[in-house]
């Protein structure tokens, strides 16, 4: 165990402090008896030496009379020894009995059980000398010790554990037993990736992780013959050194695994459930298995919008989204291989990351897709053969309220003033709404669904109805009119009552008899015929707008009258060019 020693470890600046401690309380440096006297000790001693241990310490050698003989610290490298084994003097066998790692003491050792007589025989260690070994305990182990595991930290939800072949992402910060740290993950600032029960850990690593949850923290220790055996990495982990690994399990997945869906909001009453090919608009957070989130579309203010099966999406999302109904959320986990790989996304996903999606399905459709119609109320009349009928051409008067389908309220025409009404079939309306309500009967409430690719399309209308939304309405049928001809805002349906000439139609609205025709005798005429059944003004628009658009027509010097040369029977005119607002 001696070998030479020079005061170049005095370098060290121990020199002054063993003095001291050796000689303060001391007179007569020959002893007949082992002596050993702490000089600190941890005040947590979790283990112990005891004889057939092996240990790594450090130490300084003197005689008596202060002369150095010897030091680890000036080889630069820990002495390692069996205790109890005759690898070493019977004093330093002794000496080392129940002493912990980190604790310094001083050994003092009288001559018969140390080198005796005779001494080292280099001059160093005189015959019948009593030595001294100031010793720090680096380290102790015993060739029957396994792995001892720790967990500092157990999150509520441990649902899967790990096993072997398992792939696991974790971090660690790596000491010796004495606390010298010798690597961390942390420091490379990414998770240390690899299968676990394959080979390619330390055999105490790999027994250590099996069992382990997502977000667990564990304190492994892991003997020298499990961890680095006798020669150490050659680099931070000395020979025949127990390890210390201070873990944090951040995921892990298997080769094997699939995607993972949890039904966090069920939806009843689910009559279409997202198939291939559909297109759906979703709102997601995306997190790591950590909790740390990467991606948010809640934070553009916009849903994530795209057909599913068209390989637009990475698979565990394709996955996971088969089978949502609408307004549902759900929880997608999947592991790597169904995501981004061992790449990643820079600066986003690490790579052979975890991903779990929280998925709240706003609407999906498929471009196949009609309307849905779902009658809510049907008066007893309407289920009659002779029941009037909505038909392409008719003018409808109802009430209306639209929402998207996570009941996001877009209008209503109840917010409105007057008759809400519109053709349809005529190209004056969507087509879905064209279609929702043909065939309905007066009294009727349904409700219709409809699919962007007849309403409003990618674009969506203005800034309320998002690019590719499903529509949900609910009509309220109030009235149906017949169409005019077409080209017509004004017929006559009463023969009886129709005037037989122009000549006899001009001299009944000519009320005060002047030759002329002016806007208010033109109105008060048309409303009374309007108003006692004998003739019909076009529907959809304010009927004194229509009235005012015929005079407009008849009117064709512009002096705001019409003489009897520029006046024509109504029934044969030109329609007028009036303003029809855009209806839903």
């Amino acid at each position: 165990m001696f070998f030479s020693f020079n005061y170049k470890s005095c370098a060290f600046g121990l020199c002054s402090l063993l003095s001291l401690m050796l000689f303060s309380d001391a007179t007569d440096y020959g002893v007949e008896e082992l002596q050993v006297k702490p000089i600190w000790k941890p005040p947590v001693c979790k283990r112990s030496v005891k004889i057939g241990d092996y240990v790594r310490y450090h130490y300084y050698g003197m005689l008596t009379n202060g002369k150095y003989f010897d030091s680890s610290y000036e080889r630069g490298v820990s002495y390692n020894t069996y205790v109890g084994s005759g690898w070493l003097i019977d004093g330093m066998d002794k000496g080392l009995i129940g002493m912990c790692v980190n604790e310094h003491r001083l050994i003092t050792i009288p001559p018969h059980l140390a080198y005796g007589e005779e001494g080292t025989g280099e001059g160093l260690i005189p015959g019948n000398a009593t030595i001294i070994f100031n010793a720090v305990l680096l380290d102790i182990w015993n060739a029957n010790d396994s792995i001892e595991v720790t967990t500092t930290f157990m999150p509520e939800n441990c649902s899967k554990k790990i096993k072997t072949s398992d792939y696991v992402r974790y971090h660690y910060n790596g000491t010796l037993l004495n606390g010298k740290h010798f690597h961390s993950s942390y420091e490379e600032d990414s998770t240390y990736n690899t299968y676990v029960g394959q080979g390619w850990l330390i055999k105490g690593m790999d027994e250590g992780l099996i069992g382990a949850c997502i977000g667990e923290r564990m304190n492994i220790v892991i003997p020298p013959h499990l961890a680095y055996g006798e020669k150490g990495d050659e680099k931070n982990i000395p020979p025949s050194a127990t390890v210390v690994f201070d873990v944090e399990i951040v995921d892990f997945h298997n080769p094997n695994d699939d995607v993972v869906v949890e039904i966090l909001k069920p939806v009843e009453n689910c009559p279409r459930k997202l198939e291939n090919t559909d297109f759906v608009r979703y709102h997601y957070n995306g997190t790591l298995s950590d909790g740390t989130v990467f991606d948010n579309s809640y934070q553009r203010g916009h849903t994530y919008d795209t057909y599913v099966g068209y390989k637009r999406l990475i698979p565990g999302m394709e996955r996971g989204l088969i089978g949502a109904c609408m307004g549902e959320w759900r929880l997608i986990t999947f592991p790597p291989h169904l995501g981004y790989g061992e790449r990643g996304v820079e600066d986003k996903i690490p790579g052979s990351a975890v991903l779990t999606f929280s998925v709240h399905i706003i609407d999906f459709h498929n471009p196949k897709d009609d309307v849905q119609i779902e009658v809510m109320t049907l008066p007893e009349n309407c289920k009659e053969e002779s029941a009037r009928i909505s038909k392409t051409g008719d003018y409808l008067t109802y009430d209306y309220d639209l929402l998207l389908m996570d009941g996001t309220k877009i209008e209503s025409s109840k917010d409105r003033t007057g008759n809400w009404g519109s053709y349809i079939g005529t190209g004056r309306v969507i087509p879905g709404v064209s279609r929702g309500l043909s065939g309905m009967c007066v009294g009727e409430i349904r409700r219709v669904v409809i699919p962007p690719h007849i309403a409003y399309g990618e674009p969506g209308k203005d800034d309320f109805i998002p690019g590719s939304a499903v529509l949900d309405f609910t009509f309220e049928l109030h009235n149906i009119e017949d169409p005019l001809p077409d080209g017509m805002h004004f017929v006559w349906v009463d023969d009886e009552h129709t005037p037989e000439s122009e000549e006899d139609l001009f001299h009944e609205m000519d009320e005060d008899k002047d030759g002329f025709i002016i806007l208010p005798e033109f109105t008060s005429y048309l409303l009374n015929q309007v108003e006692a059944g004998y003739a019909k003004l076009e529907p959809g628009n304010p009927q004194e707008d229509v009235i005012t658009e015929l005079f407009r027509d008849q009117d064709k010097n512009e002096d705001e009258r019409i003489d009897r040369q520029e006046f024509t029977f109504l029934a044969d005119d030109e329609p007028p060019q009036s303003k029809i607002e855009d209806e839903l």
